[in-house]
């Protein structure tokens, strides 16, 4: 098999890239999970697979203290809160057998991984329908050199991995005309996540203004948007309110003046506000254009001339464009992946209609583009992948070296190792993930939970790592805020004796409800405050 693929040397090369692409991308995602740099979201969703293998379907008490009953009500995290109400995503039930045999946080990244790995085979699959193979494996290697892609790859896991492999899947079964597939690839990609169909709806809009398929257009338009409503009006609100009191009001509240929203509110408003429509959609224009140049970079800015990208991505960009907050437009975060299969499948095209242009002079320069998008992705340290290499902060100076880390992990491991595997426990973000296989777990300085037998209850563990929010602090007004409120409610809950103090080191408290305290690790913990004060910015 081997001598077969090196007599195909485009796909020999595609393949050489790609393995080149998963290990480095295996090797740092695996080293971030295990240096503690995985962060809640990957906590959230291991829960839930965890919950799955145990008959507990999409529960989660981690994603409950995201939830509008917690946030705007002020209730307790719920261990049977269902986040589908949040989040619906039918699709992970088939990642679900694999997460059995390995039942770990850490099988989470290597599946993102084989998922964005996969998708790149697929994408010179599907550029070899129009291109010829030097060209198709150029539009492969572009894939795997994108900051929209190897960004995303190398967070927490995240439900939208796996838009490029069935998106791209899709549109080869198009190409080829296996129309079962096809439809059984739109079903999937609705059952990736609730607005997925935006996706799908650009692709059939293409569909149709292009008269190359306007019938199945028009049913991947109608399918797609009729399922998008459909779902977050009447099915997600059956688990809870939270598409409407919270994930509508904080991405499109600023199209509204009301405290809850549907989408066919927000719709509505968006519609009937054509100038403020406008006004978001290019504004601000510097940060926009920035994001688009990110995204065309690695295709050498062919998408920016490509009429079918334009088109096939419209609808993606459009719902980020006109959400609010900052994060919308960070190109290495997961958001950016549902732009991905519209930009590459735009460029196949216009090269299909341009194959001349790929001469050797714009291959040199496109080999440049792309060497500058691994440039971009390594400076901009997606997710904090690259912390003991790019400083979080120069002025002051924020870094932490690998020996430094390491040897705060090996101190961390010794507190988890104390804490019995099916004790409720409160734990800060980044020791959240180690910790999230099991039933009962908030984020500290949450406290309490609703258990099964539906009564409020104090977790019997608490652990937090100050140490790491000690390091970033000096640069970083959230962190140091959380300090601070940290070292006030641990004073507090130890001085009621709620819970007592059983283990210290190096700025990792663990705490026990209703236990004596140790004297040696009060001790210690009074020593740590003591040292904090010192800081001058404490």
């Amino acid at each position: 098999m081997l001598g077969k693929l090196r007599q195909q040397p485009s796909l020999w090369l595609v393949t050489k890239v790609a393995s080149i692409f998963f290990v480095f991308c295996l090797i740092f995602i695996l080293h971030r999970y295990y240096t503690f740099y995985a962060s809640f979201d990957q906590g959230i969703f291991n829960q839930v697979f965890w919950n799955g293998t145990h008959g507990r379907m999409f529960q989660s008490s981690l994603s409950s203290s995201l939830s509008t009953n917690v946030v705007h009500n002020s209730e307790v995290p719920e261990v049977f809160y269902h986040r589908l109400g949040q989040h619906f995503t039918p699709a992970l039930l088939l990642w679900l057998p694999l997460y059995a045999l390995i039942p770990s946080p850490a099988t989470l990244s290597v599946l993102q991984v084989i998922l964005i790995t996969a998708a790149g085979f697929v994408l010179y699959a599907l550029a070899r329908h129009y291109l010829e193979p030097p060209l198709a494996a150029m539009i492969a290697i572009s894939f795997y050199g994108a900051n929209a892609v190897i960004g995303p790859t190398l967070s927490n896991f995240h439900d939208l991995s796996q838009i490029p492999l069935f998106v791209f899947s899709l549109l080869w079964a198009m190409e080829k005309r296996k129309w079962w597939l096809f439809w059984l690839l739109i079903v999937l990609t609705l059952a990736v996540r609730e607005d997925s169909g935006v996706v799908l709806f650009s692709l059939g809009f293409y569909l149709i203004v292009s008269k190359r398929y306007p019938q199945i257009g028009l049913m991947v338009c109608t399918l797609s948007l009729s399922y998008m409503l459909v779902l977050t009006n009447a099915i997600m609100p059956l688990f809870s309110d939270d598409i409407s009191r919270r994930f509508m009001i904080e991405r499109f509240g600023h199209f509204t003046d009301q405290e809850e929203a549907t989408t066919l509110d927000i719709i509505w408003a968006i519609v009937s506000k054509p100038w403020q429509l406008l006004m978001q959609l290019f504004s601000p224009w510097d940060d926009k254009i920035k994001y688009l140049l990110g995204h065309w970079l690695p295709l050498a800015f062919i998408p920016a001339i490509s009429g079918a990208a334009w088109v096939v991505t419209g609808f993606p960009l459009l719902q980020i464009f006109l959400q609010q907050g900052e994060s919308r437009l960070a190109i290495t975060i997961r958001y950016a992946l549902t732009v991905v299969p519209g930009l590459f499948y735009g460029a196949i095209l216009w090269y299909a209609h341009h194959p001349k242009q790929f001469k050797p002079s714009f291959q040199r320069f496109w080999c440049a583009c792309i060497c500058l998008s691994l440039v971009f992705t390594l400076t901009s340290n997606p997710s904090r992948t690259f912390y003991f290499l790019i400083p979080d902060s120069i002025q002051p100076w924020v870094h932490i070296s690998l020996p430094q880390q390491w040897h705060h992990v090996r101190q961390a491991r010794k507190l988890l190792a104390q804490i019995p595997s099916g004790a409720s426990v409160s734990a800060t973000t980044y020791l959240v993930p180690p910790l999230s296989s099991r039933r009962e777990i908030v984020r500290f300085p949450m406290l309490q939970l609703r258990n099964d037998a539906r009564e409020v209850v104090s977790c019997e563990y608490a652990i937090a790592d100050l140490w790491q929010l000690q390091q970033y602090q000096a640069a970083f007004k959230g962190d140091r805020q959380l300090l601070i409120d940290s070292v006030k409610l641990i004073n507090q809950i130890v001085g009621d004796r709620q819970y007592g103090i059983i283990d210290y080191t190096e700025g990792i408290v663990l705490l026990q409800k209703a236990a004596l305290s140790s004297n040696q690790a009060t001790a210690a913990w009074f020593a740590y405050q003591n040292q904090l004060k010192k800081l001058a910015r404490f």
